[in-house]
């Protein structure tokens, strides 16, 4: 895969898409380590209206930055940044436990195919049918067990908002990963999407992985890992 255009590292723009239920406080441990390194950095604040809604909004983005761009997206956010990543100032994509959905897919039809991640278990139906995942002691324990005190304190409130189905249902269209680069950042304890699926996700992408040992929050469980991987796909697209 070769992307449309190259760029050196310190030119090129990092756009930070959160996944479903997020805000951008979701890369609150990212962003200012990626600015600290000389990076523009802007975040995306999606309204999880439809993942139609979603590319739209980030396309808009990339249309105010003046040069190339590099997408970065989590969880759900990486079904978007595969869609709105066929914009032409796109030249990479970094997926941090994050959805790569083929032509066709949607987010439902692919975790639907295996058996239930634990999430499920802490998950709620709006009453517009939204989804809504529990912000409580319990679930935390469950599902992000490994994320700062202090942050979880910060962004309370933030990480949960109501996700409409039509994000999920929608399907992809020309999948980005097919024209650019990409790179993947697999969680093997992630409770959310499960690590076999993501190792598919880098399968079918051909993108260069990495692991790390945290469960789905991996921006805040482990900032310095993802910057890493930025760091590297940057330096790439020389």
């Amino acid at each position: 895969m070769t992307a449309p255009g190259t760029a050196a590292a310190d030119d090129v723009h990092v756009v930070l898409v959160h996944g479903a239920g997020g805000s951008p406080s979701t890369w609150s441990s990212v962003a200012p380590l990626l600015r600290d390194r000389g990076f523009a950095v802007t975040l995306a604040d999606n309204a999880m209206t439809s993942l139609r809604d979603d590319e739209a909004s980030v396309r808009a983005l990339v249309d105010d930055i003046d040069g190339p761009v590099l997408l970065v997206g989590h969880s759900y956010g990486g079904a978007v940044i595969t869609n709105a990543g066929t914009h032409e100032r796109v030249v990479g994509l970094v997926y941090v436990a994050a959805f790569a959905p083929d032509e066709g897919e949607s987010v439902t039809g692919i975790v639907s195919a295996r058996e239930p991640a634990l999430v499920s278990q802490y998950s709620d139906r709006g009453p517009d049918g939204e989804w809504i995942t529990r912000d409580d002691d319990e679930a935390r324990r469950a599902l992000a067990w490994d994320v700062p005190e202090d942050v979880v304190l910060a962004s309370r409130g933030e990480e949960h908002r109501p996700t409409a189905d039509a994000a999920f249902q929608q399907p992809t269209g020309e999948p980005a990963w097919r024209t650019r680069p990409s790179w993947y950042l697999l969680a093997t304890r992630d409770a959310h999407l499960l690590p076999e699926i993501q190792r598919d996700f880098v399968a079918r992408t051909g993108a260069a992985v990495d692991e790390v040992d945290t469960s789905h929050a991996v921006a805040h469980a482990a900032p310095e890992r993802v910057v890493a991987v930025i760091e590297r796909a940057a330096a790439a697209l020389r």
